[in-house]
Parts: C-alpha cells; sequence; structure tokens
C-alpha cells in the first residue's frame, strides 16, 4: 500500500476541506478516521482483518497527531495572521512552504509502520485493484491536463488557483486575476513532464510492493525501510532534471504567492486574517477537546 496514504490522506483533509469553512475543519477533523479508512479503502479494497487493524492504526496516528501536530498549526496561523497584513517576499512565501514541507514529512513519518503492515497484508487481487484506480486517476489527469489546448489547460490551472486565493482573500478583482493568470503562464507547467513522474512513482511503488509481497519472509521493518525508499525518490526523481525542475516550480509558486498578495487590498488582507483568525479558533477547539 502507498506508505503516504495516512499521511497524505490527512494532509488533504485538514487543507483542503479546511478551506471550506471553519465548521467543515471541525467536521472533518471529528471524522478524519472515517474519511481517512474510506479513502485508503478506495486504494486497496480493504477485508477483514486488514480493516480492523488499520482502524486501530488510524486511531492511533490522529491521537499522536491531535498531541503533536495540532499545537504547532495554532502558531503557525497566528503567524500567517501577522504576515497577511504586510507585504510578502517570494522568500518569506518558501520559509512558509518549507515549515508545511516539514510537517507533511512527519505525517509520512509516523505513518510508515502502520502502512508497512497494511502492505504486507495486501493480495495480488488488492494491487490489481489499487492499479485500477490509479489508472482512473490518470484518465482524469490527462482530461484535465493532456487532452485539451494550452488555453484549455490554462484556464483549468487559473480556476483551481483562483479557488483557493479567493477563498483566502475574498473575491479577487479582475487585473488581479490578470496578474494570476500571467504568471501560471509563466510558471513552466509541463503536463507531459508531470505526468511522466507521476507515472514513474506509481510504477515504482505497485514494483516495491510487489516485491515485498514475493518475500514472504519480509518483516514490517524491512517493509518500512522499502517504502521510505520509495517515497525518497518521490521527494527527489531519479529522472534526470526532475528534482531541479520541481524545485523551479515551487519556486515559480512563491513568486505568484507573494505577487498575488503584494496586489491586495487592505479588505481582502483583513478577509485573510479573519479566515487565518477562525481557522486557529477552531484547532484551539480541538485541542480542548482532548
Amino acid at each position: 500500500m502507498n506508505r503516504t496514504i495516512i499521511a497524505r490522506g490527512l494532509a488533504v483533509i485538514l487543507l483542503a476541506l479546511a478551506l471550506a469553512g471553519c465548521s467543515m475543519l471541525r467536521l472533518a477533523y471529528g471524522q478524519a478516521d472515517s474519511l481517512l479508512y474510506w479513502w485508503i479503502d478506495g486504494y486497496a479494497d480493504l477485508q477483514e482483518p486488514q480493516t480492523a487493524q488499520l482502524r486501530r492504526d488510524i486511531d492511533a496516528y490522529l491521537a499522536w497527531h491531535r498531541d503533536s501536530e495540532l499545537p504547532g498549526y495554532v502558531t503557525r496561523l497566528q503567524a500567517w495572521q501577522q504576515m497577511a497584513q504586510s507585504e510578502s517576499t517570494p522568500e518569506m512565501a518558501c520559509q512558509q512552504f518549507d515549515v508545511l514541507r516539514a510537517a507533511y514529512l512527519r505525517l509520512i513519518e509516523r505513518g510508515l509502520e502502520p502502512m508497512a503492515k497494511l502492505a504486507l497484508s495486501l493480495s495480488p487481487q488488492q494491487l490489481q485493484h489499487m492499479q485500477r484506480k490509479y489508472a482512473r486517476n490518470n484518465r482524469e489527469f490527462e482530461q484535465d491536463f493532456i487532452r485539451v489546448s494550452d488555453e484549455e489547460r490554462l484556464d483549468h490551472l487559473t480556476d483551481k488557483a483562483l479557488e483557493r486565493y479567493e477563498t483566502l482573500y475574498g473575491r479577487l478583482n479582475p487585473a488581479q486575476v490578470r496578474l494570476l493568470r500571467e504568471r501560471i503562464r509563466a510558471s513552466g507547467f509541463d503536463a507531459a513532464r508531470i505526468n511522466a513522474e507521476r507515472l514513474r512513482r506509481q510504477g515504482d511503488l505497485l514494483r516495491t510492493l510487489r516485491d515485498l509481497q514475493a518475500d514472504r519472509g519480509t518483516t514490517t521493518a524491512t517493509a518500512v525501510i522499502a517504502l521510505r525508499r520509495w517515497h525518497e525518490r518521490v521527494m527527489q526523481s531519479p529522472i534526470p532534471g526532475f528534482a531541479a525542475y520541481s524545485e523551479s516550480l515551487i519556486r515559480n509558486g512563491c513568486e505568484q504567492f507573494a505577487a498575488v498578495h503584494n496586489s491586495t487590498t487592505r479588505e481582502q488582507r483583513a478577509h485573510a486574517v479573519h479566515l487565518l483568525k477562525a481557522y486557529e479558533s477552531d484547532f484551539r477547539i480541538l485541542l480542548a477537546r482532548d
């Protein structure tokens, strides 16, 4: 099983669903055990006793997350409220990205052992189910980014980015939308290159899992090492030049964020502060429940 699923799934739940609003954030976190289970099941088509073991592991994982990570979210949101009121720079934006990347890696590391246990329990049929799930995801990616014109691809990227920015700042004006669109146009986003890397990662993971399955004497500790090495190849692709390309996209994203932020009005920044403060309050409520 993809060893990043618990960690990445939790990150998706906490970050993406948080953008829907404060009450949704509390609801999502309160239901994170079920959300994570069904997300994983969508890839692995879980069976008993996998289900019982995974639910126990998710409960332990979320308990760790509440104790170890949520307090840092509160501190981070307080800092972001201060930053939202001032001008930004690409360097400042990338510093915050590095903070988030470090948090993501902690989520990954904590999820290693439960995912290794699950990986060793998967059947060949479940790996085939995972491969079919990947195929469906790949068709969606191709529909959105490959089998489209350059302008259609740009429209899709702009719409996605605009949704995120307008959640934070409120409605952007036409000049800001044009700025965002031109920043995305100049970003160097190469759908074919990114898709090739996606396919490489998927194939690498499936081979790793099948290799683990081939040796029935594999221990959980050995599986952890194999999955960690796979994720290292995710973070640092062996394809020549891709790691540098990935970092260039990140840098461009930092420049994009700083440019859009610096174009915002006093009212838009106040909207951002209000939203971030509401998130902080939500996390404080979640912490107080423990």
